[in-house]
């Protein structure tokens, strides 16, 4: 404790004696543009991927038996180079990089090198366009923490001002991955620093807002998901809310246990080349691929689809089971990719699930189901993530509707609340333990 209150002291004082706050405002705003210009890109090249992988599907399909073989090796060898390029070159572009990006800022470690970025970049797009269940947003956030950095060092500023351009960056990377600017900044002070710095969040709305409109320029300034004409719910529905929090609270520590249960088994055949383990993964990823071709990848489309209210009650819960431990696999792979984009998927449809339970219970109550799956979204990632800011102003953007901030308030309470009195710990403090563990 007494080191990090040393090291906070250290960089309050560098603060008041060097950089001044308009010359680190332009770096920040400089920082966004060049972090949204390569997490476009990035995500630009994981939609082309998408669509590469559903035409080597229907490639596969046509071709039986040498088909099934080409697409599992295929989805082997991309995990299983992805898993290479990080093993060889840098370590830390393992899995999401946030607990990483988390550490540095904290003083625990190391700023990245420059070599993380093309490793983080070209890995993470063979591991999410091979169609593990990965997020674009953690290679999205350490990309953007990395050029933070980079700008820090190559304008010669101070420690203090370096880590302020290395959050901005962070919440760049973020705010592309989703075209969520606000929800970039907010990121950066509640979950990456966990407290209000007045000058990373001025950096981190600079950086956010010149991050989307170069993004926009690339992608397109559309929502990320589509809701269906929606009403806003009536009183009586609204304890449902406070129960469905209660229901993805629950989950969430499941969710949590399930994944560092994974990371722990996979530790214990580290005899094995991490190569092997990722093929071996990757493999299965493409079995999965051959069967349901809409089960892998990110899961956009499955999100997309919850809201829309498909699929059928019958089909939900066991889409959610296997997208529930795929995810956890998937990240054991050590490839790039993060948990954002598979967290939102996996809350939208236990949202709708319950919105649906809900609706064949209470048929008098005018109950919406998609209602349900969007808050699910919020409350789930507040529930994993602790960061229920984050999780609200993640789902408003990437819907583009602010019609259910009340009942997301409700079910984020009670999502954050079980969590906390199981004392369950929040999914990248225990991440960033594994890191301090293993260095």
């Amino acid at each position: 404790m007494l080191d990090r209150d040393l090291y906070e002291a250290r960089s309050t004082a560098l603060t008041s004696s060097e950089g001044g706050l308009t010359a680190l405002a332009i770096l920040a705003l400089l920082v966004g543009a060049v972090a949204g210009l390569v997490c476009a890109l990035f995500r630009l090249l994981l939609m082309r991927a998408d669509d590469l992988r559903a035409v080597a599907v229907n490639w596969a399909h046509g071709h039986s038996t040498v088909g099934f073989v080409l697409l599992v090796g295929a989805c082997a060898a991309a995990a299983a180079v992805a898993t290479w390029l990080v093993q060889r070159f840098s370590p830390h572009a393992s899995g999401s990089g946030i607990p990483h990006v988390e550490a540095v800022l904290r003083g625990e470690a190391a700023p990245a090198p420059f070599r993380l970025l093309p490793v983080k970049f070209i890995g993470g797009i063979l591991a999410i366009g091979s169609g593990l269940a990965l997020g674009r947003e953690g290679p999205s956030v350490q990309m953007g923490a990395v050029i933070g950095q980079l700008f820090g060092g190559a304008f010669r500023r101070c420690w203090a001002d370096c880590r302020v351009l290395l959050a901005a960056g962070a919440g760049a990377g973020l705010a592309t991955a989703f075209d969520a600017p606000m929800a970039g900044a907010v990121f950066v002070l509640e979950e990456l620093v966990q407290k209000f710095e007045h000058r990373i969040a001025i950096a981190a709305l600079a950086s956010s807002s010149t991050a989307i409109a170069v993004a926009h320029l690339i992608l397109g300034d559309a929502p990320d998901f589509h809701l269906p004409d929606l009403a806003y719910p009536a009183p009586s529905v609204g304890p449902l809310f406070f129960i469905l929090g209660v229901l993805c609270g629950a989950v969430a520590v499941a969710y949590n246990r399930a994944l560092l249960a994974t990371l722990a088994a996979v530790d214990l055949v580290r005899g094995l080349p991490a190569e092997t383990c990722a093929a071996a993964i990757g493999a299965a990823t493409g079995v999965i691929a051959w069967f349901g071709p809409e089960c892998v990848g990110g899961g956009d489309n499955l999100t997309q689809n919850a809201l829309l209210g498909s699929p059928s009650l019958f089909v939900l819960p066991f889409l959610f089971q296997l997208r529930f431990w795929f995810g956890a696999l998937s990240y054991a792979a050590g490839t790039p990719g993060g948990l954002f984009a598979p967290l939102l998927t996996l809350g939208a449809q236990l949202g709708l699930l319950f919105g649906a339970l809900c609706g064949a219970a209470f048929p008098d109550l005018p109950i919406q189901p998609q209602a349900f799956a969007v808050v699910g979204m919020a409350a789930f990632f507040a529930g994993v993530v602790r960061a229920p800011l984050t999780g609200l102003v993640l789902a408003t953007e990437m819907t583009g509707s602010a019609l259910l901030l009340l009942p997301m308030l409700a079910a984020c309470f009670t999502a954050m609340l079980i969590p906390t009195l199981m004392s369950d710990a929040p999914i990248y403090d225990a991440l960033r333990g594994r890191l301090r563990g293993s260095s």
